[in-house]
């Protein structure tokens, strides 16, 4: 009963946090608050909570589980980013998404038990984890990138614009998190390695290959950034094709198997 519980308060506070976020886009002029900020770090917290609770300090891996651990991974990297960066306008985005991730896991999932696994597949799957973050969060700031600029070239000297960071300062931060992200999906590869045994048995081929494609379009667009300045447009569309590809590689084969076929993946 416990756990459903701080479920619901977790989902309250992501929802309260995005609203209040969301209110300067509104052209509600406000004074800098703190509030949405701790609202959010209350609901990553209570929602950890519920994560490691529910099975007593195991991950579970299944899909709708698993999709409730990487939203709140997100949802804490967010609140990391804005230690050094204001950029909590990103919460508008990632907030209601987590809060909607953990509902459906909490009250409409069905009910599954952790599978162990050993220290191998718990370090890839925790670097995994944060390239994936790190990744989405990328992806999240492209699209209130190419917002800004679409503002700017029509002249909608809105409350978005001045809810975020000078353009220059949000491309070099989604820079700096598609550098990040790239060695960790790097390493998360390298990791891959120590636990593969079969490709086939493992049901690994889907994703390898998809990670391995995503690797390759982070890579060719952080090349292009240093070897030709590749910006605006460009890097949005490149940044939003990698994660979507990315998004299948980790998701995709674990929804045709557990959701569709009712197999273990």
């Amino acid at each position: 009963m416990l756990i459903p519980l701080v479920a619901l308060l977790a989902i309250l506070a992501y929802v309260a946090a995005s609203l209040l976020l969301a209110r300067p886009l509104l052209g509600r002029r406000e004074g800098p608050s703190k509030l949405p900020l701790v609202l959010a770090s209350g609901a990553v917290l209570a929602h950890a909570a519920v994560l490691f609770g529910a099975h007593h300090g195991t991950l579970d891996l299944h899909f709708f589980a698993a999709l409730s651990l990487v939203a709140g991974v997100v949802s804490a990297l967010t609140l990391v980013v804005n230690l050094s960066r204001p950029v909590a306008t990103l919460g508008v985005i990632v907030f209601p998404l987590t809060a909607l991730l953990l509902a459906i896991d909490a009250y409409l999932a069905p009910a599954t038990a952790p599978q162990p696994i050993d220290w191998r597949i718990q370090l890839h799957v925790s670097v995994a984890l944060i390239a994936f973050g790190v990744l989405s969060i990328a992806a999240a700031l492209a699209i209130l990138l190419a917002l800004q600029e679409r503002a700017l070239r029509h002249r909608q000297f809105g409350a978005l614009l001045h809810s975020l960071p000078p353009l220059t300062l949000t491309e070099a931060l989604l820079f700096r998190l598609i550098g990040a992200g790239f060695v960790l999906l790097s390493l998360t590869l390298l990791t891959g390695i120590l636990f593969v045994d079969n490709l086939f048995a493992q049901h690994l081929v889907h994703k390898t290959v998809l990670s391995i494609v995503a690797w390759l379009v982070f890579g060719v667009l952080l090349w292009g950034r240093w070897r030709h300045g590749w910006r605006g447009r460009r890097a949005v569309n490149m940044t939003l094709a990698g994660m979507t590809i990315l998004l299948l590689a980790f998701f995709g084969s674990k929804f045709v198997l557990e959701v569709v076929l009712h197999r273990t993946a």
